[in-house]
Order: C-alpha cells, then structure tokens, then sequence
C-alpha cells in the first residue's frame, strides 16, 4: 500500500485522513503531523493514526500531503527538506494550500521532484468534495493517477493545466461560500414570508440537496432543468424574471471574476 504523510491535521487534512480509513487504506500507512499538542492528541485518538512532527512524518512517505495554510507552507517545508527526498522513487508532493504554485515547491525540493497542485473544496468534511488537480513539470501519468485514487477517498476529482487553477479556485474552492450565502437568504426570505426559522431552513437544504442530486443523475443541464420547473406565467417564473432584472447573472460573473483576480495575486505574492 501507499505510504501517505499528511502534513497538517486541521480540516482538510482530517477530511482526507478520515476519507482514505473509510475507503480501506491501512492506518499503518498513514501518518500525520500536527504542531499543535492538543489537536494531535485529539486525532491520534479518534483515527488511531500516528501523529508525529513533518520531517519524521515525511521519511519514507510516498505520498507527501501539504495540508497547512497558505501561510504556514514555507516554515512546514523546510522541516520536511530536513529528511533526504527522493523524486526518483517516485516519492511525490501533494499540495492542498491555496494560492501556492507547483513552482514555489519544485524550487525549494530536490531537482525534477514531481509536485501536484490541488484545490479541494470544503465538502469534502463530508465525501462530497471536488478535488482539482493542476501537475506540475515532473509529473507522470503514473503520479496523476496515484493522485486520483488518494482524493477520490472524498470526492470526485478533475484534472486541469495549472494556468486554470484560478479560475477552479473561482468555481469550486470558493463556491461552496456562494451556495451558503444563497441558503441564507433563501431561509431569511422564507422567515421574512411568515414561516418558522426552522421550517424554512429544512426548506431550504432538502431543496438544495435534492436539486444537486437531479443535476448531477438526470443527465441534463442546469439550464433544461431549471425551464422544466418553469412554468410560462407561473410562480417561478414570476420569480426568475425578478432574480434576472436584478442583475443574477451579472453578479454572479462579477463575483467569480473577483476570486479569479484574487487567488492570481495570491499566487504571485509567493514566488
């Protein structure tokens, strides 16, 4: 099996650590590293896993996970640089930090060491995630698809050229943020209508689960479905027409354009 050190045991790393156990990895071949005593001690009891510091955790590993925070990938690489690397056994990095490109690590690792850029996404606390992977220069199909089967534990993956990774950090890294905002005031327009707060957040969540489930099993688009429910003259299109002339659309493209320019800035404040 894999070895697989996950550097940094908050969300996301969890996430990916409690995803491989439930998809049958061996927790012998996992370990985690986590600065925090607390948060170790924590982990170490609710997955069995072994919670060590990053360069100990990165000796032997085959897959090396970066699961910090942007700003902590600097200070968590150089403890993992303290153990000898080897790109040519085929050990790999995996990097989860958003905004930090392939080349910030290829220049700071072992020369052709491969390194794979994703952007998760937060449902994968709860295996629904997308994971976008970006290759970098030193990656082979072989490392691709060992990539794959590590985050398919908590989601479905997709591969893009690493000049799109803004953009998907536009769509999917930040776009759980716009489907919660949208629940929030959906369930306050709801209140605002004279129901219960509660009624109108279990409304609310099941309609939103059972819409992604129809868009992603039915087979057809978004824009077929959302003409299906909408009657000519009806209540919903009473309510597309206001949603249209309010500027939806342009405020959705606004919005994303803005992450876009945002997650390039951040990219380019670390090379």
């Amino acid at each position: 099996m894999t070895r697989i050190a996950v550097i940094g045991g908050g969300k996301i790393g969890e996430a990916l650590i409690s995803g491989l156990l439930q998809a049958g990895h061996a927790v012998k071949d996992l370990v985690v590293a986590e600065q925090h005593p607390a948060r170790a001690d924590e982990l170490a009891a609710a997955y069995s896993v072994r919670v060590t510091t990053p360069s100990d955790a990165a000796e032997g590993a085959d897959v090396i996970v970066m699961a910090v925070k942007p700003g902590d990938v600097e200070a968590a690489l150089t403890e993992v640089s303290k153990v000898e690397l080897d790109g040519e056994r085929e050990q790999l990095l995996v990097s989860l930090a958003a905004g930090i490109p392939t080349a910030f690590y290829e220049t700071r690792l072992p020369a052709g060491f491969p390194v794979v850029r994703v952007m998760p996404n937060t449902p994968m606390l709860v295996g629904e995630g997308v994971s976008v992977l970006a290759p970098g220069r030193h990656v082979k199909k072989e490392h691709l698809e060992l990539v794959r089967g590590v985050l398919s534990s908590v989601g479905k993956v997709v591969v893009v050229p690493e000049s799109q990774i803004d953009a998907v950090t536009a769509v999917s890294g930040s776009g759980p943020a716009y489907f919660f905002l949208v629940a929030e005031a959906m369930i306050d327009a709801g209140v605002g209508l004279g129901l219960t707060r509660a009624t109108a957040s279990e409304l609310v969540v099941q309609t939103m689960v059972g819409s992604a489930a129809m868009l992603d099993r039915s087979g057809e688009s978004a824009t077929e479905l959302r003409a299906a429910v909408t009657s000519p003259g009806g209540t919903t299109a009473a309510a597309i027409r206001r949603l249209e002339r309010n500027g939806l659309r342009t405020a959705f493209f606004d919005a994303l354009e803005a992450a876009k320019i945002r997650s390039a800035e951040l990219g380019t404040t670390t090379e």
